[in-house]
């Protein structure tokens, strides 16, 4: 049963970084380079900046947390671009850190969901890692999602309406 359990954890935590960044994808396929680096005010993030504060959360707890890679993120880096990146490169550097993730979480061996290590200063198990990225990126998905909207005053068609027999 646990085994049955943590396989249904990590094939769902997998779906989610897919469908999450393909959502975020498809937001920057109706924004221009200007929009993605829009801000009205110094207090805000632009879209820009999410999706490079995205790929260096990603890295940070995965690739570091669970793949043991070195801890290379430069967070105050991630807020400080101000549209030197284009749509193209923005997805490309999501891209090259989901790619990798979603590989690594797909093949997670479950005992590593129980075991501790340090990621951001503190012990945390695998299951901490996969479901704070998973939420993490949820989070500001939705944040570019509604920038997009704003941006665009189009519904962008994300989500089909679920069958009703599917959702008993």
């Amino acid at each position: 049963m646990e085994s049955e359990i943590a396989a249904l954890f990590l094939d769902q935590s997998v779906s989610k970084l897919n469908q999450m960044t393909g959502f975020i994808e498809r937001c920057l396929d109706e924004l221009t380079d200007d929009q993605v680096w829009h801000r009205d005010s110094g207090q805000e993030n632009s879209i820009g900046n999410l999706i490079l504060h995205l790929a260096g959360n990603i890295r940070q707890w995965i690739g570091h947390g669970l793949a043991g890679l070195p801890d290379i993120r430069e967070r105050d880096a991630e807020f400080a671009a101000m549209g030197n990146i284009s749509r193209s490169e923005l997805r490309g550097a999501l891209r090259a850190v989901v790619t990798p993730a979603v590989d690594m979480v797909a093949a997670l061996p479950h005992a590593k969901l129980t075991q501790k290590t340090m990621v951001q200063g503190a012990e945390r198990t695998g299951v901490e890692i996969v479901y704070q990225v998973v939420g993490h990126l949820q989070q500001h998905t939705g944040q570019i999602i509604f920038a997009t909207k704003c941006f665009t005053r189009k519904d962008l068609d994300l989500q089909k309406p679920i069958a009703p027999e599917r959702a008993r």
